[in-house]
Order: structure tokens, then sequence, then C-alpha cells
């Protein structure tokens, strides 16, 4: 029956899908930087708007694996892991091609990053370095491991409700199945259809006279 499908191999397909998505957009995001207004990239140390970033990719994450109406357990840590490993990604692509551009692009010559930077060549010379955003000590690298936590703890209790909301709805809707399908019981000696109940009479009720 449909509704004991536990939606696993759609919301793991799904989940995946809007992750590469999603860390394609960061990546975008990281490396164009620059081009925003400096009131938003610099407010707060830029920690608010990347902590909404990473809030906003939970969400799309979990949407994608919810829309598969999922039942099983399994998929609630794989949400975390994706929308974790999105973060991580999309800050290393952005980084790598940004450090890239910038050591294969001459002083005099370097200026915001462009469309023209995303390359091959330069996510490649610029790969090296991106990791030092996790090997440096925890004092310096504390922000990029709090956007990771951020976005796989939302995404662990986001898709932990939806599991737990479908799950409860599946349950109902099981036992009102069960409910309807269930026979009537009736006693051992009962008969099927019950008598017609008899007029009742009372004393100014004209009796039919004996016939003879």
């Amino acid at each position: 029956m449909s509704h004991k499908r536990s939606g696993l191999l759609p919301g793991l397909v799904a989940g995946l899908l809007a992750a590469l998505v999603c860390a394609a957009a960061l990546g975008a995001a990281v490396l164009f930087q620059n081009r925003l207004p400096a009131a938003v990239a610099t407010f707060g140390n830029g920690h608010p708007l990347s902590l909404v970033s990473s809030l906003a990719i939970a969400l799309i994450v979990v949407l994608a694996m919810g829309a598969a109406r999922p039942r099983s357990i399994v998929l609630v840590p794989v949400a975390a892991l994706y929308a974790g490993g999105a973060v991580a990604a999309g800050q290393i692509a952005g980084s790598s091609i940004m450090i890239g551009a910038t050591l294969r692009t001459p002083p005099a010559e370097r200026g915001p990053a462009d469309l023209a930077d995303i390359t091959l060549d330069n996510f490649s010379a610029g790969l090296p370095y991106a990791p030092s955003l996790y090997r440096d000590p925890l004092s310096q690298t504390w922000a990029a491991w709090l956007y990771i936590a951020v976005a796989a703890l939302a995404a662990l209790a986001l898709l932990t409700l939806r599991v737990a909301r479908v799950r409860r709805a599946q349950r109902a809707l099981a036992a009102e199945e069960a409910k309807q399908q269930e026979p009537e019981y009736r006693a051992p000696f009962e008969p099927a259809q019950a008598p017609a109940p008899k007029p009742t009479t009372d004393l100014f009720t004209p009796r039919k006279p004996a016939k003879d």
C-alpha cells in the first residue's frame, strides 16, 4: 500500500540534488562576496549573513527531502550530513577559485571576481590552500565550523519534525482503515437482521375483533 512507503530512496536522491545546488550557490556567494554592498558584507563581521546562508541551506535540503513524505529515521542523520556537507563544499569551492584566481593573476591586474574566474585551472590551483579553513587552530577556524554545525543541526531538527508528522499521520490513517474493515460483532444466535419492532399499544388503541 502507498502509505507504507518509507520515502527513503526518493528522499536520498532529492536531498543530494538539493545539497549540490546549495553548495554551488554558496560557492558563488563566497567568490562574489566582494560585489555585495559593504554594509551587508561587513555587518557583524559577516557572521549574520553566513548564519542565514547556513539556515537557508538546511531549509532547502529538508524541503527537498520532505517532499518525498519520508517516514524512515535513516534520513534524519543523512539530512544533517547533506546540509553540513553542502556548506563545507561551498566554502571550499568558492575559496579555491578565489585563491587560484589570485595566484594566477598579476597583482596589477587583480580586481573583483567575475564569471571568467570560474575555471578548472583556478579551482585546481587554489584547492590545496582552501582546506586551511578547517586545518588551522580552532581559535581561527571556529566560524567555518560554526556555519557547518548550524546547517547540520537545523536540518536534523527540521527533518525530525517532518518524519514524526508523517509517521503520526500514517498511523492514524492505518488505524482508521483497520476500524472501517473490522466486521461488526454479533452474538452466536443473534439473527443477521434484527426483527422489525412491533407497534406499541395503549388502552385507547382499538383491538382487532377476533375472527370466528
